[in-house]
């Protein structure tokens, strides 16, 4: 059984509807396609990314999409607008912060991102369809399949899945990137950006940078392989060893 995985989408919908096509292309339009979150923020059109998977869910898609950090701040915002999410280091809000793309995400539903954030969180409410913000705060966190364990941005090793804090399967990075323990099932994550997919031991790392004007990246997992989907098909992706870790 084949099992198709999307990167770290971030508002990029053209990129998004290309890396469809090409599962498409590769597995028919009813292929299972797990996406890895951050569906929002950074990129020009997050509203048209959270639309257009949402009515394909709606229109019996076989598409899970998991959730990111990035997919909590808007929800967060209308729900609790002095939120500021304990994975930020800089302990600073969604709408303050400088490089977490918030105001590219309100701007893509009409909102002016200069305003007071009082303001701000008025006009989200008038402008979010409610739609939106309860398909995002309602993603699964994780997607275990025969072919992997597809989660945002890793696990804690040694921590059984049930039992594995929200915070680290949306943020983390030390302590799982670096790890060589197996995991069990292979772990498909993004979170991390890099310039295209990579596969280790434990893990295969699926956000190949859109957010930065890199390329979305598409996979298929099937065989113990994995293949980059290009525009010209099938890439096969080597193994990295564990000195690459």
């Amino acid at each position: 059984m084949r099992l198709y995985a999307i990167g770290d989408i971030h508002g990029q919908l053209d990129l998004l509807t290309d890396a469809h096509e090409r599962v498409f292309r590769d597995g028919g339009r009813d292929a299972l396609i797990a996406h890895v979150g951050d569906l929002i923020d950074r990129g020009p059109d997050s509203r048209g990314v959270v639309e257009h998977l949402l009515r394909g869910r709606r229109d019996g898609r076989n598409w899970v999409v998991t959730r990111g950090n990035h997919d909590r701040f808007l929800p967060q915002f209308l729900q609790r607008p002095s939120w500021v999410d304990p994975g930020l280091s800089s302990g600073q809000h969604w709408v303050d912060h400088p490089g977490l793309g918030a105001a590219a995400t309100l701007a893509s539903y009409g909102i002016d991102p200069t305003l007071p954030r009082a303001q701000l969180r008025a006009e989200a409410a008038r402008a979010v369809p409610a739609a939106h913000c309860d398909f995002l705060a309602s993603l699964p966190l994780w997607f275990l399949h025969p072919q992997a364990l597809v989660v945002h941005a890793g696990i804690r090793p040694g921590v059984d899945l049930r039992d594995q804090a929200e915070d680290d399967l949306v943020w983390i990075r030390a302590g799982f990137l670096d790890s060589r323990a197996d995991h069990g099932p292979l772990v498909v994550h993004g979170h991390t950006a890099i310039k295209t997919a990579r596969w280790y031991p434990n893990r295969l790392n699926v956000d190949g940078g859109a957010a930065y004007g890199r390329p979305l990246c598409a996979v298929v997992i099937e065989d113990g392989m994995v293949h980059l989907l290009t525009d010209d098909g099938r890439v096969p992706l080597q193994q990295e060893t564990e000195d690459a870790l």
